[in-house]
């Protein structure tokens, strides 16, 4: 039970990639810009992290769930794989947030197939 929450995320976390890969829309479509998105999120993260439990509003809880392993004090291992998990969700969600946008709004764009009147075999309306 001890790695259980750690085994879902990295579960979760292979899940987005799948939609990612499939779509082609943060790693798969420019890996180094999407690399870089996703370090400066989770820096970004474990900054804010780490401040938090400099100030004693983050304390480790002992759960069943939880691996025990500690990358720094009250820093489980869990919780930068939870917050790459985070930020790659969220890159993946707003890309293809965006990309089915620009779908409807070229879709709306188009000129209107069916707005013209019928034509019937001697070419006359």
């Amino acid at each position: 039970m001890r790695f259980a929450y750690l085994a879902a995320l990295l579960v979760s976390l292979a899940g987005v990639a799948v939609v990612d890969a499939r779509w082609r829309l943060v790693l798969w479509r420019d890996a180094r810009r999407g690399a870089v998105a996703l370090g400066v999120g989770l820096a970004a993260f474990l900054l804010w992290d780490g401040v938090c439990i400099a100030a004693g509003v983050f304390v480790r809880g002992d759960g069943r769930w939880s691996t025990g392993v500690e990358v720094a004090p009250h820093l489980p291992l869990e919780e930068p794989v939870f917050l790459l998990f985070l930020c790659y969700l969220a890159l993946v969600l707003w890309t293809a947030a965006r990309r089915v946008e620009r779908a409807v709004r070229a879709r709306a764009a188009e000129p209107a197939r069916d707005a013209a009147p019928a034509r019937d075999a001697g070419g006359a309306r």
